[in-house]
């Protein structure tokens, strides 16, 4: 048995130095599916291409990672025949030389490094460059979803906007801590230390305010604490180095806020920009009153207090589409949406299943004899930052009074919370595949027209297997 795992182990140690790979028996090679297929190891200081065999030896060149390096790498792919290429996600030092070979017009695959499967032997970059090569020769490899360019600059922006708002929540937070110190509780006076209230009250302390029933008199009529209730709550003790951490917070939460503002708008040319070009290649065909008003009143309200109806707009009318009309996704988990996959998903996902797997909604079982291995998951791939948007959406509609926040609830009541959130967020994706590839709106409908449609799919159930016994179900009177 030993002898058998050693021959194995240099039959694949010779196969990533070069020699054809052979299978496990050792009764032929594999089939050749990409002829001229080239593999790149990616570094930070140096590239090596592995290109077609030439006489039955290596074909393996180093290049450097400056651009006319990759320009050169770039020539000598074409000058052997390359029409296809592989490479590992390694870092970000992949996007250079992917770009550059995107445009000369190579099919370039990008891998994650965990489909490549460890072999044993010596590990270079030599031999790496080559076990890519050989694996993409065999069609072996399978390349991550990348959308198109058209979207890429604008996923772009909205990564930079969600990174801006995280680290403006960071400086919210040390607002708080600032308050807390000094015993201030305006969130505890006020829901939301970010409202209108809330920022009155910061703003004022800031600027030498320490009264508190002048500070409790900046209320909002809206609010549900009295005066005197807030009054309470801001009678705290003012230390200078407290104060000077308060100030500079807040400092830096305006700065955040001028940035976010600055990206929001150069999203919103840039979504003018896709429209004018989708127009231009006929593929806008956006329903003017999509556009105008939302299907939903009580969310277009929602909307439009929080600042995002111009985002909303701007996206029904460059997409043709409206996610937002589905409960729980707001405009920017739409634009984050479109952002990561793309309006024109068809191509990379067939079928919605293919959508929910990629999606991380599906199943995760690894099968071997056609039964499930207990304790061992499936590698998954897929978007992580959909995934967590579709969930994050899921848990708001607990409370709603429509068909998903129904079926939320049942199932938690089932199954609990956990599951309830994948399995809601589950729908919500085949909605959002459904408007996206056929066109088809999410149509907002009641429980009561949810329960009425559950019942009549179990009254056909019920007749069809009557019918199966050659009986017929009569209405009682």
């Amino acid at each position: 048995m030993s002898q058998v795992k050693r021959k194995q182990g240099c039959e694949l140690r010779n196969s990533k130095a070069g020699i054809p790979l052979v299978s496990n028996g050792g009764s032929g090679e594999l089939d050749v599916i990409n002829l001229h297929a080239a593999g790149i190891d990616i570094g930070a200081t140096e590239e090596w291409v592995a290109c077609p065999p030439k006489d039955g030896r290596p074909n393996v060149r180093k290049f450097g990672t400056d651009t006319p390096s990759l320009f050169e790498l770039a020539d000598w792919l074409l000058s052997e025949g390359v029409t296809t290429v592989a490479m590992e996600s390694t870092g970000v030092y992949w996007i250079p030389i992917f770009e550059v070979l995107e445009a000369r017009k190579f099919k370039v695959i990008l891998t994650d490094s965990r489909m490549l499967g460890r072999v044993p032997g010596r590990k270079t970059d030599m031999l790496d460059c080559q076990w890519l090569q050989q694996l993409h020769t065999h069609g072996l490899l399978r390349g991550s979803f990348r959308p198109k360019d058209a979207t890429l600059a604008f996923r772009s922006l909205l990564r930079t906007l969600r990174t801006l708002k995280a680290q403006q929540d960071d400086w919210i937070r040390r607002m708080q801590k600032a308050l807390d110190q000094m015993n201030v509780r305006v969130h505890r006076a006020v829901s939301d230390i970010t409202g209108v209230t809330g920022m009155r009250i910061v703003r004022a302390i800031v600027a030498g305010t320490r009264n508190p029933a002048t500070l409790a008199a900046m209320r909002d009529r809206r609010c549900r604490k009295s005066e005197a209730q807030i009054e309470r709550e801001l009678t705290g003790n003012w230390r200078e180095e407290h104060l000077f951490n308060l100030n500079l917070s807040l400092a830096s939460y305006d700065h955040f806020e001028q940035q976010i503002k600055k990206t929001v708008d150069r999203i919103l040319f840039e979504l003018d920009t896709i429209r004018k070009k989708r127009e231009a290649a006929g593929l806008n065909m956006t329903p003017p009153d999509m556009v105008k008003q939302h299907p939903n009143p009580a969310k277009a309200c929602s909307m439009e207090s929080h600042g995002q109806e111009p985002l909303r707009v701007a996206l029904a009318a460059t997409f043709g589409v409206d996610l937002t009309a589905i409960e729980g996704v707001g405009a920017e988990t739409a634009a984050s949406i479109l952002g990561e996959i793309g309006p024109e998903i068809l191509e990379p996902f067939p079928d919605i299943k293919a959508f929910v797997s990629y999606l991380r909604f599906a199943p995760n079982l690894a099968i071997s004899g056609g039964k499930p291995i207990k304790g061992k998951k499936k590698m998954r791939q897929g978007s992580p930052v959909v995934h967590r948007l579709l969930r994050t959406a899921a848990a708001s509609v607990r409370q709603s009074k429509s068909a998903l926040g129904g079926y939320y609830r049942k199932t938690a009541f089932r199954k609990g919370a956990g599951t309830a959130v994948y399995a809601t967020a589950r729908k919500i994706a085949q909605h959002i595949y459904r408007a996206l590839a056929h066109g088809i709106p999410y149509v907002t409908i009641g429980i009561e027209e949810e329960d009425r449609k559950i019942l009549d799919r179990q009254r056909c159930n019920i007749e069809r297997q009557a019918a199966k016994f050659g009986l017929k179900l009569v209405p009682a009177a």
